[in-house]
């Protein structure tokens, strides 16, 4: 029988998305993005996630990544946030400050350790997105306008393509990376859903250079080869998968976040699990843990 995924959280989460293996502390970080937390977890010997207390904002936490030497950069609200493990928090830069019809969505961090994340309108207004990059020095760049719900984004193993999904035009495009820099370009789509009230949303990336995406509306992940071709389809077993990512001692664990956002009691009733995240073995493949935010946790000057 193919692996089938098996929930592994406690307590479903509202929206549970952008789930992130942090390789130096052995925890699963993830965020309910209304719920407005941060959740942090163990993997235990029973394959059950240890979590520690949640950290709950003030406002909408679209992703989270850890900052190298302690610590977590957020991508919430109208802009980026740090907090320690005691949950202290000082705002970042804040791209949209002073909108309310937009709010940051999923990001990650690229190999050199800088933070992307992109934005989307509460209304989900086509073109009203944006992706941003907070860099090493705490500034923020943008880098693309016209997306309508910026979602999952990615790496290549060798770190010379960008993948970024977005969910309102169904499409995830590729584009031609320059780590030195931070430059994309090249920009060209490579899957493109086409399945009424479906949707991509989170991705990452595994050791052999396929992409896995969640299928909002879809109940699956799906892996898809550089070129776009479909390789094979794990089901889920609730109807909207937000993101994956690999994790666990071999990396071989595909950990899975879901939402229960927006459904009905009837929908409810027939996947109780929606919100939990799942977790699935024997995939056959591994992935990498999260990069790590390398850059400035104290607000710089043209963020201020």
């Amino acid at each position: 029988m193919p692996p089938v995924p098996v929930p592994c959280s406690a307590t479903p989460g509202v929206l549970s998305e952008g789930p992130r293996w942090d390789a130096e502390r052995d925890e699963l970080l993830w965020v309910d993005i209304v719920g407005s937390l941060l959740h942090r977890a163990r993997l235990r010997s029973d394959g059950r996630l240890d979590e520690a207390a949640p950290v709950r904002f003030d406002r909408f936490v679209g992703a989270v990544a850890p900052v190298l030497g302690g610590g977590y950069v957020l991508a919430a609200g109208p802009g980026f946030l740090f907090t320690d493990a005691a949950g202290t928090v000082r705002e970042l830069a804040q791209p949209e400050a002073g909108r309310s019809d937009v709010r940051m969505n999923d990001g990650a961090c690229d190999p050199q350790g800088r933070f992307w994340a992109g934005t989307m309108a509460h209304d989900e207004s086509p073109g009203a997105g944006v992706l941003y990059r907070l860099e090493l020095d705490g500034t923020c760049t943008t880098m693309l306008a016209g997306l309508t719900i910026s979602n999952g984004i990615g790496w290549s193993p060798d770190g010379r393509t960008m993948y970024l999904s977005d969910s309102g035009t169904g499409t995830i495009d590729a584009f031609a990376f320059d780590g030195e820099t931070g430059d994309i370009r090249r920009r060209h789509t490579i899957v493109r859903i086409t399945e009424l009230g479906v949707a991509p949303d989170g991705l990452t990336v595994d050791a052999q250079g396929a992409i896995w995406v969640a299928l909002w509306g879809g109940a699956a992940v799906r892996r898809y080869s550089p070129d776009g071709s479909l390789l094979s389809t794990v089901p889920v077993a609730v109807d909207r998968p937000t993101s994956c990512a690999f994790g666990g001692p071999d990396l071989a664990t595909l950990f899975i976040t879901t939402a229960r956002h927006g459904l009905d009691e009837t929908a409810l009733a027939r996947a109780p699990d929606a919100g939990r995240v799942f977790r699935v073995d024997g995939l056959g493949v591994s992935g990498s843990p999260c990069a790590p935010y390398r850059g400035a946790t104290e607000p710089s000057p043209a963020s201020r």
